[in-house]
């Protein structure tokens, strides 16, 4: 997608040396209104300055990386403050690698002035700084300046423009459903992890590889083995090197699909979340499984969830359920629904969804998924027509670009005859097709 975001930081990101410590102050944007003017999000010290500086880092090489034929470009991680925590959010340039790492409250001593996610400027010269930080260091952290902005006549100075492709945030948005199914398969010691790094390959993997623990040891193989995770482009894992001696520990994740995979790196009051998507040459933002959680979301659910979360809360659906009296299908459909608004994250190591809205205009999120728009027009124009609808089975055909099409859910399973399905089937997400039938049938909170 060729169109983008614009946005702009005042001032730049930089490490402010003093004679007694360091202070990292990020600038942030966002474009909400109610957190534009906030000049601090958090004030205070970092607890271990040379393990979060390493992470911060891991951050930016997975943000500066690309693993498709497309152009390589620093693209600014998001970061969500609140609940006396930290979330920085971040995907590569080809949108196939997503990383979050989680700064929870004891790797941090201060002040939590605000809460709300916004973008954070990762300049070189701020990054090449965070390279030097000793183990021996202090280092303060200020998200925002912690001193008094002046205007002067309404002038104000741009520091950094930057343009982010809307893929990016589309992909920030679609992983979020990846991760919430997914489920633990593998859970390895800091000696287990080494081994395991110490087999991936040093150059580019065309096929699919297998982990797997075996016999008290970690294996990789061509070959599936009982009890071990697929990896697609199992070399984008080597983003994680720098990690190595300072990690304790990992656990691989996998959905019942097979498909994408993802790992959580254990630090002393760190965690790092890595997602891959199956494939390199394949982005998050393409996939299209969110499309089957989309719909058209009840404007009073968006408020209830605003009024009873803030950023950062986490919370289980069923719960949520109970509490708001409403079918759990219906919490569950809402997530997926949220979370493609950019509402809705997901941490896959706790299995709890947390509240988080993007810091881009809602107008735009809701633009990201041109399949989803395609369907609409579909199903007002006229283009769907119901030939038998029960709550087991639906019959429809649906006029194409250039024949009528036939859609059949049966039990929940959709099939269509268009050629979309015929070559992904279920693996890149609903065709225009079948998420017309489902809005026109109503089948999205019922």
């Amino acid at each position: 997608m060729s169109s983008t975001v614009e946005f702009s930081y005042q001032t730049p990101s930089q490490i402010r040396h003093t004679p007694t410590f360091n202070e990292l102050v990020l600038s942030h944007y966002t474009d909400i209104e109610e957190l534009t003017h906030v000049p601090c999000f958090f004030h205070g010290g970092i607890i271990d300055p040379f393990l979060t500086a390493k992470a911060l880092l891991t951050i930016s090489k997975v943000v500066k990386s690309s693993f498709a034929p497309v152009p390589i470009a620093l693209r600014d991680p998001i970061v969500s403050v609140g609940k006396e925590q930290m979330r920085f959010e971040g995907f590569s340039s080809c949108n196939g690698v997503y990383a979050r790492l989680d700064v929870l409250s004891d790797a941090v001593a201060g002040e939590f002035i605000a809460s709300g996610t916004t973008n954070v400027d990762f300049n070189e010269p701020m990054l090449n700084a965070l390279n030097t930080v000793k183990k021996q260091d202090t280092l303060q952290l200020s998200l925002g300046s912690d001193g008094v902005t002046v205007e002067t006549n309404g002038q104000t100075v741009t520091e950094k423009k930057v343009k982010l492709p809307k893929r990016w945030l589309q992909g920030l948005t679609s992983v979020q459903v990846y991760l919430s199914q997914m489920r633990e398969v593998l859970t390895l010691n800091k000696l287990q992890t080494i081994q395991l790094f110490n087999q991936l390959p040093k150059g580019k993997i065309s096929l699919p590889m297998y982990i797997s623990y075996i016999a008290g040891r970690t294996h990789i193989s061509p070959t599936a083995k009982a009890g071990g995770i697929k990896v697609g482009g199992m070399e984008r894992l080597r983003l994680l090197d720098g990690l190595l001696p300072l990690l304790t520990g990992m656990s691989l994740y996998q959905g019942d699909d097979g498909e994408s995979m993802a790992v959580v790196v254990h630090m002393p009051n760190l965690r790092l979340t890595l997602a891959l998507s199956p494939e390199s040459y394949r982005g998050f933002s393409g996939e299209g499984q969110i499309l089957e959680k989309l719909g058209d979301v009840p404007v009073e659910y968006v408020h209830l969830f605003s009024q009873i979360l803030q950023t950062n809360e986490t919370f289980d659906l069923t719960n949520v359920s109970f509490e708001q009296d409403l079918s759990f299908d219906a919490v569950e459909q809402m997530s997926g629904s949220l979370s493609a608004m950019g509402l809705l994250g997901f941490d896959v190591y706790g299995g709890e969804h947390y509240y988080r809205r993007l810091p881009f205009n809602m107008e735009q999120i809701l633009t990201l998924n041109p399949r989803f728009a395609n369907a609409q027009k579909l199903k007002e124009n006229q283009g769907v027509t119901i030939i038998s609808h029960t709550p087991i089975e639906t019959h429809a055909t649906v006029q194409g670009t250039d024949t009528t099409h036939t859609v059949v859910i049966r039990q929940g399973r959709p099939q269509c005859t268009c050629y979309w399905f015929a070559k992904h089937q279920d693996k890149r997400g609903l065709c225009k097709h079948i998420l017309a039938v489902k809005m026109k049938t109503s089948q999205w909170f019922a």
